[in-house]
């Protein structure tokens, strides 16, 4: 069986937890890793690009000259396309980006992302995190001790349940770290991250969506 160890925030290891080998069984499957990406980055798109039609734009109601007779292409509106201030031919209008994907499919994701951390050896569990005084400096050692920084360039730090103020605070002004509740965090996030930290709680909370 598979164990991972518990940092405390001194970085020592207290103790280590037993990986559950349905959920940690090896398996990236990446094709569910591509739709998963995919479908998130869709549903992040707003769509609000718009451009008018030569029916939208203001004027051109009137023929500019007659049809014949004057030795120049014929033309019913000074909003056609060919000319300046015109129409657009084929422009972007508003539309839903958004994908649907199959819960199944989600949880596979999910449980791949994770795998793929954990092969990485980039996945590690703390015990608990608190800032008594909510300064960043307090966390920022936390995280020296468990060697990740700016160097990381970018961690992801999953908590289970609400962060309390002060917690938040603190966090906050850490540049290269992303926090996420383990209701919400799917596979993008986890894949975006060089260094996944979870709380103990975050990590059984994890497990429990993928289960």
């Amino acid at each position: 069986m598979i164990t991972l160890p518990i940092y405390n925030t001194e970085g020592k290891e207290i103790d280590n937890v037993k990986l559950d080998e349905k959920v940690f069984d090896g398996l990236v499957h990446k094709t569910a890793l591509h739709q998963a990406v995919v479908a998130f980055r869709a549903n992040q798109r707003k769509g609000l690009a718009s451009t008018k039609t030569r029916g939208e734009v203001s004027g051109g109601g009137r023929k500019p000259w007659r049809q014949k007779g004057t030795g120049r292409a014929r033309v019913g509106s000074t909003r056609s396309p060919l000319w300046r201030h015109g129409g657009v031919v084929f422009g972007p209008h508003p539309r839903d980006y958004s994908r649907l994907l199959p819960k199944r499919i989600k949880q596979l994701a999910l449980k791949s992302a994770l795998n793929a951390k954990l092969k990485e050896n980039n996945l590690i569990i703390i015990d608990a995190l608190k800032a008594q005084e909510g300064k960043t400096r307090e966390v920022a050692r936390i995280f020296s001790n468990l060697k990740v920084g700016a160097q990381t360039k970018k961690a992801l730090l999953v908590v289970g349940g609400t962060l309390d103020e002060q917690l938040a605070r603190a966090l906050r002004n850490l540049s290269f770290l992303e926090v996420g509740n383990a209701r919400y965090t799917n596979a993008y996030e986890l894949l975006a991250a060089r260094k996944v930290i979870a709380t103990k709680d975050g990590f059984k909370e994890l497990i429990s969506r993928i289960k």
